[in-house]
């Protein structure tokens, strides 16, 4: 009897516990907005320091207010230059409050790509299957991609899915290239590949999936700086272990933050982003977050 009685103490606590962590991961981790800062090592020695807001992965919906005045708020941040990398709705009425987030920032320089979730909708998915290395991709309702494209180019805001182009931001000269969502097949970087230009004062990549041959394309052609998103840095991480799966080929070492890339002198950063799917909304010793990247002489 007293074997029994404990292991019922023990199921029951087990119980409490996981819904308790449940609880916390869904109601209050995935509302805790975060912003990161880095300090880039890109410039020449003699550059003053360019200020990049890098935002990611919103999956917003239209009745996200919080998230979206959060964003809005970023403004206060005085970036040079906004980067955009996917994954910006969830929902088909999402473009108003996509642009309700972003409005603030589009006196800025901005460029973006888009991700898989700019083109289809969300629908359930088990979350043990972003452990199979062969899970097939499901796509959803069509979203209005145009729409949103039309509206952030309409705003000053560079396309750079599978383009390339050179604008100015803080006062530089900066060589832009991108690639559409690797995930799905999108991407087209030898349409649009060649070594980046040395005469510029920087020169950043920009993908929503960091997959590694994308990655060892860009730095291989003397990018400084790739900038990405996707992997919501593992969305339920294990605290002193880290992301378990990164939903694409990126080590899970990698899944968020700023990382010199191997075998280069670049850099990546991937952002884990502002969002969740909206059927796992969800994120545990991982909250969701933006960043500024303060570019600095090498």
């Amino acid at each position: 009897m007293a074997k029994r009685s404990t292991l019922r103490r023990v199921v029951a606590g087990t119980t409490v516990l996981g819904a308790a962590t449940l609880a916390y991961a869904s109601l209050v981790e995935r509302n805790l907005f975060t912003l990161r800062r880095y300090d880039v090592p890109v410039l020449a020695s003699d550059a003053e320091p360019l200020r990049i807001l890098h935002l990611s992965d919103l999956h917003l919906t239209p009745g996200q207010h919080r998230k979206q005045r959060w964003v809005a708020e970023l403004a206060a941040t005085d970036p040079d230059l906004v980067i955009v990398t996917g994954d910006n709705m969830a929902h088909v009425d999402a473009v108003p409050a996509v642009l309700a987030a972003y409005g603030p920032l589009f006196d800025r320089p901005g460029a973006f790509v888009f991700g898989s979730n700019d083109y289809r909708g969300p629908v359930f998915k088990n979350p043990f299957g972003y452990f199979r290395a062969d899970r097939e991709y499901t796509q959803g309702v069509a979203l209005p991609t145009e729409e949103l494209r039309d509206a952030l180019t309409g705003a000053g805001w560079v396309d750079l899915n599978n383009a390339r182009t050179t604008i100015k931001a803080g006062g530089r000269t900066v060589e832009l290239v991108g690639v559409d969502d690797p995930h799905v097949g999108r991407d087209d970087y030898p349409a649009v590949a060649g070594p980046a230009d040395p005469t510029a004062d920087l020169r950043i990549a920009l993908t929503h999936s960091p997959e590694p041959p994308v990655v060892n394309a860009m730095t291989a052609d003397g990018f400084d700086l790739v900038l990405a998103g996707h992997t919501h840095g593992g969305q339920v991480c294990v605290p002193f272990v880290g992301a378990l799966v990164t939903n694409c080929g990126l080590d899970r070492r990698m899944a968020k933050g700023l990382h010199r890339w191997p075998g280069s002198d670049a850099l990546l950063h991937v952002s884990a982003g502002l969002g969740t799917h909206p059927t796992a909304p969800v994120r545990f010793a991982c909250p969701p977050e933006a960043s500024v990247l303060t570019l600095i002489p090498r």
